[in-house]
């Protein structure tokens, strides 16, 4: 399964085999404060010359609200053609439950994602009358660890509730600091033996709804269905194991979520890092230029 990746300077080496590509955004296109400009031409021009862009995200928030983040950053609109975003996905999962009757939910997460719930069915309770848990984070990632909700996902396991995972991310960089997502969360709520349902990479239902939007985006240019798609990111185990299991060539962002693993930065360290890891990759870059 693995091999050594090729090392390569840019996207621009890869891009001819491609006319499609499936790129991460947090750690790859901005870093949660500020957009990496090199990153956002490399899309752009990949766009001009070889076919769609679609942003796939583990964000526990609606595609239109990545959008308005990834603005806020500095990442120009004209970088993408579409965003499939875990929220989205755990958004239709909710409706879905919440179809036919008001759905009681104890919720997980801070202010800022309650819109994933807006218009639907919902009745937020406390963990003794939910029937559902979902998870779409820290309430403080930037002082909490998952050892502070130690209690209640014991209540939770306690009640047998099922936990819907809105981003199973682990963790992510702000900045230079290094914060708990919902994915830390759900793992310890796993290894107390509760269920968990996870939206977002490394599981195949968002890659291909990734794949579908880069379809619809290449029928609104006039142009081809695109036949192979280059998967772009920097978790190991999100983009780089969600793109082996829905069979797309991945370009590794070395200098990303990893940090240190990465060193010392060669085709041979990083191919045991991927043996390790049960992952390959086509080939890595230490950041996502073209």
């Amino acid at each position: 399964m693995n091999a050594s990746p090729r090392l390569i300077t840019g996207l621009s080496e890869l891009a001819p085999a491609y006319d499609a590509l499936i790129c991460d955004v947090w750690g790859v296109i901005h870093d949660g404060h500020r957009a990496h400009p090199a990153a956002a031409a490399a899309l752009i021009r990949f766009r001009q010359s070889h076919g769609p862009v679609v942003l796939l995200t583990n964000a526990p928030r609606l595609p239109s609200e990545v959008a308005a983040q990834c603005a806020a950053y500095g990442v120009p609109a004209d970088c993408y053609d579409a965003i499939v975003s875990s929220g989205g996905a755990a958004r239709d999962e909710l409706a879905r439950r919440a179809a036919n009757a008001t759905l009681p939910l104890y919720y997980i997460g801070p202010d800022k994602d309650l819109a994933l719930m807006d218009g639907l069915a919902i009745a937020r309770t406390g963990i003794s009358e939910a029937q559902l848990v979902l998870c779409t984070g820290l309430v403080d990632d930037l002082t909490e660890t998952p050892g502070d909700y130690a209690d209640r996902l014991a209540a939770m396991r306690a009640r047998n509730l099922t936990m819907i995972c809105a981003n199973p991310d682990l963790v992510v960089h702000r900045g230079a600091q290094l914060c708990h997502c919902a994915g830390a969360l759900a793992k310890e709520y796993e290894i107390l033996g509760g269920a968990v349902i996870y939206y977002g990479k490394p599981h195949r239902p968002v890659y291909d709804a990734a794949l579908a939007a880069a379809g619809t985006a290449a029928q609104a240019a006039k142009k081809p269905k695109p036949g192979k798609a280059l998967a772009v990111g920097d978790g190991l185990f999100t983009d780089i194991l969600g793109a082996n299991r829905a069979g797309l060539d991945v370009l590794f962002i070395a200098d990303g979520v990893h940090g240190e693993e990465i060193e010392p930065y060669s085709a041979g360290h990083l191919e045991k890092l991927f043996a390790k890891s049960g992952v390959t990759a086509l080939a890595a870059s230490r950041s996502l230029t073209w």
